[in-house]
């Protein structure tokens, strides 16, 4: 719905009756600078997305650049350039020498989203290289009187059916990418699974590891046994989050030195976020995990 409301019936249907204006009555780019207050506006707008960008603010900048394409299409729509012109050609010929600059601002901006649609308005304004070599910051520089051929339709409406067969052959790639970056584990015997000892452990203290941002220095109590594990988690958990939580534990790793820090065992935890793997009732402490 958003790219038939916005990008085809907004962004493209202000820069195609633009074009198809001009060249019609016009055969291309008057001869005219556009008039301050346009230049304001593409300025203002060029500075909001400039901000939200430099932001990461994608949204809202994809937005403000919608917002210029409205104000475009509201720019057109009041002026009535086609009406204008059977009493004052001059004055529609200012009208649209003000929306080609519009139109220039927003084949710029918009360029890096759609680079291959931008390179094609952009040929259309009467320009013979490429867009991309060109930045944003020209927005404002008069377009300049130059011929126009007939504009063609940037954008095609997507119609329900098609919108079906996208999502089809989206979840198909998703599958296919998801297959590729996970491949599956071989299976094992149980007998393998039970030469796991993986216990309950009840974290008695944690502290950063000094030069990492990841890692903690953690002393849980196996049942009797206090064991000395690193566990890379520090971006999740505060030491207060961990401290008395109990937590699923290979016991029976091989001791290793992490950043110069022996451990003893292997907290077990889910996911990128490491989502810690805990009982849901109490447990004693070296309670062996079946």
């Amino acid at each position: 719905e958003r790219v038939n409301n916005e990008i085809v019936g907004t962004l493209g249907n202000f820069i195609y009756r633009t074009m198809y204006f001009a060249e019609k009555e016009f055969a291309g780019v008057p001869d005219l600078a556009p008039r301050p207050e346009v230049i304001e506006e593409i300025e203002r707008s060029l500075a909001g997305i400039d901000a939200l960008m430099r932001d990461y603010d994608f949204k809202n900048a994809v937005d403000s650049m919608m917002a210029l394409a409205s104000f475009g299409n509201a720019y057109i729509q009041n002026n009535a350039p086609w009406k204008l012109i059977k009493e004052d050609r001059a004055a529609a010929e200012q009208v649209i020498a003000d929306c080609l600059q519009i139109v220039k601002a927003l084949v710029l901006v918009f360029e890096p989203l759609m680079p291959d649609a931008m390179q094609r308005a952009w040929t259309m304004l009467g320009y013979e290289d490429d867009i991309a070599d060109h930045a944003i910051a020209e927005a404002t520089a008069p377009v300049g009187a130059r011929p126009l051929e007939k504009p063609s339709t940037l954008f095609t409406k997507v119609e329900k059916d098609q919108v079906a067969t996208l999502e089809a052959t989206l979840n198909e790639r998703v599958e296919k990418a998801n297959a590729a970056a996970e491949p599956k584990m071989p299976t094992i015997s149980i007998e393998e699974f039970a030469n796991l000892d993986i216990r309950v452990a009840k974290v008695v203290s944690a502290e950063p590891i000094k030069g990492s941002k990841k890692l903690y220095k953690l002393v849980v109590d196996l049942g009797g046994e206090k064991r000395q594990v690193v566990s890379g988690i520090a971006q999740f958990y505060t030491p207060d989050d961990l401290v008395g939580k109990d937590v699923a534990l290979i016991a029976n790793l091989a001791p290793a030195r992490i950043f110069g820090v022996e451990s003893r065992g292997m907290i077990l935890a889910a996911g990128d976020e490491a989502s810690l793997l805990v009982p849901l009732r109490p447990v004693t402490p070296g309670t062996k995990v079946r």
